[in-house]
């Protein structure tokens, strides 16, 4: 108990536990890929491709009495929702996706469609060398080892002759890649809460 400032005595507020703060919903960013009248189409940030809760997402919206179906790709990050036509139907989609959290803004952060999707396979097809391998090696050190590899193959066969490809320039690239690929230190970070 503390005085407040007329001296009787008061209770203080309690402040909001840690739980209650991690509970609230992040703000998931979408973008929309196709709307036409009784169907909506969303992809989801990499980010937020988790499999629970994009099927938290889809319980979520199928319990909306204006949303008819929805149906989900993990891998995609598509969200595909099949409405009522009319425009009263589409407002209450838009709301329901406000409540859940959902933003709508551009997911590539600045690259394109095309680009995104081959970063995030590189991304993922290195996670999984690194955890095939309990993170011995990843794609950061095969790829200079292989062009290494093949700058001394190429000086091995071809000697110090200037060819198509000659040994010194895989030699560059072999120290270049691994130079450029373990100069950073920012690794993206899971931020998955539990």
């Amino acid at each position: 108990m503390l005085k407040n400032g007329n001296g009787s005595l008061t209770q203080m507020p309690r402040t909001m536990s840690k739980k209650i703060i991690k509970r609230r919903p992040k703000p998931i960013l979408t973008k929309i890929v196709s709307n036409t009248p009784g169907r909506l189409r969303l992809r989801v940030a990499h980010s937020h491709r988790q499999k629970e809760e994009m099927q938290r997402l889809a319980k979520t919206l199928e319990a909306n009495p204006s949303i008819n179906d929805v149906r989900m790709n993990v891998h995609q990050g598509s969200i595909t929702i099949q409405h009522n036509r009319d425009d009263e139907s589409f407002k209450n989609v838009l709301a329901a996706l406000y409540d859940l959290g959902i933003i709508f803004a551009d997911i590539t952060g600045g690259k394109s469609e095309a680009a995104a999707g081959v970063s995030d396979s590189i991304v993922d097809l290195n996670k999984r060398v690194h955890d095939a391998t309990k993170g011995l090696i990843d794609l950061r050190i095969i790829m200079p080892i292989g062009l290494a590899t093949l700058s001394i193959r190429q000086l091995l066969i071809k000697g110090l002759q200037l060819e198509i490809i000659p040994w010194y320039v895989l030699a560059w690239y072999a120290f270049d890649s691994f130079i450029k690929l373990h100069g950073s230190t920012n690794q993206p970070t899971s931020t998955s809460e539990e």
